[in-house]
């Protein structure tokens, strides 16, 4: 009976176990961002940027219409148009400092990295950068953007690993603080996911 008991109690552990490891990693609900460069929604993720509010738990749910020509409203490309994650947005940290920076070197490869919580079937991912003499001191628009994306990694409709890398030349001619967005673009819905990284050259 004794044996029987603990047998019982070691699977409902395990269940528990397993139910805890299924809500942890998203679930359903779940999608994907970038951490090289490190995405604002992740620097709010991992307590490096604090006052986030909802994006802290959902560094994965940046989604919102495709880009360029649809897409989120400019002033809130970053955020993909989602209120609840309007700090993404600010081109203050919401403690009122800069967001930190990467720094990348203009004309030499870089290796990007995007984490999913659902692999999605894809189309392609997309990187832009901001132009020279863009104005830092307001939400990213499409202005402040070159809408030619310096990289493009066709994915023919695949889905990816849970952790995708791959490598792109970053362009050149360019200097201080730049926003790379980075839109990976699901194939079967009419949505994207988006990543705003700021960059120092």
């Amino acid at each position: 009976m004794r044996t029987r008991t603990k047998g019982l109690y070691a699977a409902a552990v395990g269940l528990a176990t397993t139910g805890a490891l299924v809500l942890s990693s998203g679930g359903a609900s779940g999608h994907g961002y970038t951490d090289l460069p490190v995405s604002r929604q992740k620097m709010c993720q991992n307590g490096m940027v604090t006052n986030c509010g909802n994006i802290q738990w959902e560094p994965q749910s940046v989604e919102g219409p495709k880009f360029p020509s649809g897409g989120p409203a400019d002033g809130r490309i970053c955020s993909a148009g989602n209120t609840s994650f309007a700090q993404l947005d600010s081109p203050r940290t919401p403690s009122g400092g800069a967001w930190p920076t990467t720094r990348v070197t203009g004309g030499q490869n870089y290796t990007f990295r995007w984490q999913f919580t659902a692999m999605h079937a894809t189309t392609d991912f997309k990187y832009y950068v901001t132009k020279p003499g863009w104005n830092q001191d307001r939400a990213l628009t499409r202005a402040d953007l070159n809408l030619t994306p310096f990289l493009t990694v066709p994915y023919g409709g695949q889905r990816p690993p849970q952790t995708l890398s791959h490598s792109g030349q970053l362009p050149s001619g360019l200097s201080g603080h730049h926003v790379v967005l980075a839109v990976w673009t699901v194939h079967d819905t009419g949505n994207a996911f988006y990543a705003c990284s700021d960059v120092t050259f």
